[in-house]
């Protein structure tokens, strides 16, 4: 059997223990994304839990599966939170995915909280290309919250990162999932153009991805989550060529996601 289709093997077994554990995952996320990115994880098959002030933090982190922290729009309170739960994760063992959304020179505060972070040791660093560059020290203007980079370019200074983290996923056009375990990086083809058109894709794949995690190594779960969106979002504008109503057939696809649609549709390659 190839490399290539024991990765795929591992997907199955991880979308699999999704469906059957439905994992607790702790979604510490943005004002913009709470409501979506709470259906997605339903979609997908675990239990989402919005739980991102400092009085309930530390309980209720021991208790999790897994834990997702997004600094879409974080609040001073919010990143009070966030510090306590990350702490607490890397205490007890709870995989946690930390997604750097805006991170660079521009939005001081927020960067200097996402560098505090990284001292808890995030299982998974997930973002888009410019987030990733910049957070891997190469100072890039990122306009907003939204890619100007590749990510094909990203990926080899991304390795960097490595010392905080065991797996980096960087999202685009094409995803790179850059495995310590593994030592490869790894593309994920598939989605759609329209993905991006739909606020908290992002933030809900790097939810996703924290479920995953639940259920399985961080290299797996970030393929998994990667694979889930690049597949959902293909059959999805197979079905609908509109934001709005793509926008609903993605949902369902994300639902509907199976063991053979996965083994039907799934392009990887190790780069």
């Amino acid at each position: 059997m190839s490399h290539k289709q024991q990765l795929i093997d591992q997907v199955i077994d991880a979308w699999r223990a999704l469906q059957q554990q439905t994992p607790l995952v702790q979604c510490m996320t943005n004002s913009v994304a709470n409501n979506y990115v709470a259906n997605i994880l339903l979609a997908a098959g675990a239990s989402p839990a919005m739980i991102d002030n400092p009085f309930e933090a530390e309980e209720f982190t021991k208790i999790s599966a897994a834990l997702s922290i997004n600094i879409g729009t974080p609040t001073s309170e919010q990143t009070e939170a966030m510090l306590i739960s990350a702490q607490t994760a890397q205490q007890h063992q709870v995989p946690w995915v930390l997604d750097p959304v805006g991170y660079g020179a521009v939005l001081k505060w927020r960067s200097e909280i996402v560098d505090q972070l990284l001292r808890f040791q995030p299982s998974i660093i997930r973002g888009n290309a410019s987030e990733i560059s910049t957070l891997a020290g190469s100072q890039i203007q990122s306009k907003g919250v939204d890619s100007t980079l590749n990510s094909h370019e990203v990926y080899a200074q991304a390795k960097s990162l490595l010392q905080h983290t065991e797996c980096i996923a960087i999202s685009g056009e094409s995803d790179f999932i850059v495995s310590k375990q593994l030592d490869a990086v790894i593309q994920v083809n598939g989605g759609c153009f329209l993905q991006p058109k739909i606020t908290a894709t992002g933030c809900a794949l790097g939810a996703l991805t924290a479920a995953y995690h639940a259920v399985s190594s961080p290299t797996i779960a970030a393929l998994a989550s990667h694979i889930h969106f690049a597949i959902a979002g293909k059959l999805a504008y197979d079905h609908a060529q509109t934001v709005g109503s793509f926008n609903v057939a993605f949902l369902d696809y994300v639902h509907m996601l199976d063991d053979n649609l996965i083994q039907q549709y799934v392009d990887i390659k190790i780069v």
